[in-house]
């Protein structure tokens, strides 16, 4: 069969589409791998009426509401290649099946390239974090400290100081001197020492580790690491690609429009906001969008 509208991706994007695409009793088709960007995070919050709750709970339930709409089909796939031949998109599954739909929404997500520090990947998404509007309340008036990656890591630096007392390591670094003194007034201290690795029991964090020098005392670590996207879907169908803070995002317009004929984009791979608030709304967006060139035309 052909579905009115094929999701790469079934996160909070790819499922907020899907429930407003069957709501409008259009047939969808939700690809997925299982593998959402915060599935390292024990817990998610900001999002309404949801605060504090496990993410992959809350992505099983939003799953479930979905499948009961006698439009939704889903199927545990990779999508790996993807063509229009007229006014039908073709995308191919990793095992070699094609499924065909109408439109095409991208909401594949990013994967988060984190540094290589001993004692860092395990830690990420519990004491090693990204967001402090995710995360900072829960180590509110903690030592904080923010590891120097990237311009983008002096911003989160000055940031961070909202939550605690905040440490910026430069991790061998440099930093100019209006972001110094910007720093400074911001009461941020500035570690120069190379970091070694974290140190604490489990996914606690108790300290940092630096070569030739004393182990810097510290309860969570924010991190602004540079990602990719999880597919290479948008650049096969044409869309536009640009530059953003940490990593590629798609261009899309107010309606999450690519540039390509029929293919819409939601989520992380389409700005730097990454919340899963963000996430579900504008998979709301493209959802309208969609259904709208759907029942109207392009």
């Amino acid at each position: 069969m052909t579905y009115d509208a094929i999701i790469v991706g079934g996160s909070f994007a790819g499922l907020s589409a899907a429930l407003y695409l069957v709501r409008a009793r259009r047939s969808v088709l939700v690809l997925d791998t299982g593998k959402p960007r915060n599935r390292f995070a024990a817990a998610s919050h900001g999002f309404f009426a949801q605060d504090g709750s496990d993410p992959l709970v809350m992505l099983e339930t939003m799953r479930e509401q979905v499948k009961a709409y006698p439009g939704a089909s889903f199927m545990d796939a990779k999508a790996v290649d993807a063509t229009r031949t007229g006014n039908t998109f073709h995308v191919t599954l990793e095992n070699g099946d094609v499924v065909s739909g109408t439109k095409l929404l991208l909401a594949y997500g990013i994967t988060d390239i984190l540094p290589e520090r001993p004692g860092l990947p395990e830690r990420w998404g519990k004491s090693v974090i990204h967001c402090p509007y995710c995360h900072g309340y829960e180590f509110s008036g903690q030592r904080l400290g923010v590891l120097n990656l990237s311009e983008a890591s002096i911003h989160q630096a000055s940031l961070i100081a909202e939550w605690g007392p905040t440490t910026f390591f430069l991790d061998g670094g440099t930093i100019d001197p209006d972001a110094m003194t910007t720093l400074r007034k911001r009461g941020v201290g500035i570690e120069p020492g190379t970091v070694a690795g974290l140190v604490g029991e489990g996914a606690g964090l108790t300290a940092v580790s630096l070569e030739n020098a004393p182990e810097r005392p510290i309860d969570a670590l924010f991190i602004a690491p540079a990602n990719r996207p999880n597919s290479d879907l948008a650049e096969r169908l044409g869309c536009a690609v640009e530059a953003g803070m940490l990593g590629p995002i798609i261009t899309v317009d107010d309606m999450k429009t690519t540039t390509a004929p029929g293919v819409h984009a939601a989520g992380d791979i389409t700005w730097s906001g990454h919340t899963v608030t963000f996430a579900c709304a504008d998979g709301v967006m493209a959802a309208l969008a969609i259904h709208r060139s759907l029942a109207f035309g392009d």
